[in-house]
């Protein structure tokens, strides 16, 4: 079977897409659909950014995406983290075939993460990361289960693009009450911050794994 992986460069998963690569016998990795020439069996598009138009994908006998919910429920942008600002522990991923529209093709498998509620944003990925990685390796182990999609049933509803905007603090809350959207920030690319008196104050958060007995 003739595997490739398309992900956008400089993003979180380029560094996984690399690990899936070993995993699947050095699939070769794009970060261009343009840059795919040759026809594939299937495609893994997984953290991509571009929209694929629909001669690109025709050319593939599966375009395969993973979104972090359980479509056609919380379809757009960061599934994952709005799920954990909500307060969900049980995150749904949907392994399904790329169409035209949002989030709209027929699906393959469903998988459910399991959260503690104490993830960090570096461990929110390495597990999105890991079932995802998952999620794919059974698709090509058990192709025979898994080749043929059923149509999406069920509501639909959208979430929003999250901006730096969305990590704001509330100053009037307290940690605990805001804890999830701490839990969600990254504290490079979209810190925390409060504003206070005019000013702004940006926060950054890691777990302390040297806390004392006691302290």
């Amino acid at each position: 079977m003739k595997i490739a992986i398309l992900t956008s460069p400089g993003q979180w998963f380029e560094h996984y897409a690399q690990v899936l690569s070993e995993k699947l016998n050095n699939a070769p990795v794009y970060l261009d659909h343009k840059e795919i020439g040759s026809p594939f069996d299937v495609v893994f598009i997984l953290s991509y950014h571009k929209i694929i138009d629909s001669n690109y994908l025709e050319k593939h006998k599966h375009n395969i995406v993973i979104h972090e919910s359980d479509l056609p429920k919380g379809k757009g942008w960061a599934p994952l983290f709005w799920q954990v600002l909500e307060g969900n522990k049980e995150i749904v991923f949907t392994m399904f075939e790329a169409a035209d529209g949002v989030d709209k093709g027929d699906v393959y498998m469903k998988k459910t993460l399991q959260l503690t509620g104490s993830e960090l944003n570096k461990e929110l990925r390495k597990k999105q990361a890991e079932l995802t990685l998952q999620m794919c390796q059974e698709f090509i182990n058990e192709y025979d289960t898994f080749k043929q999609p059923t149509p999406q049933t069920g509501s639909e509803s959208f979430y929003p693009k999250r901006t730096a905007q969305d990590s704001k603090l509330d100053v009037n809350k307290t940690i605990k009450e805001q804890f999830n959207l701490l839990r969600i920030v990254d504290n490079n690319s979209y810190p925390a911050f409060f504003e206070l008196d005019d000013c702004r104050y940006r926060l950054t958060i890691e777990l302390d794994n040297n806390k004392e007995e006691g302290s």
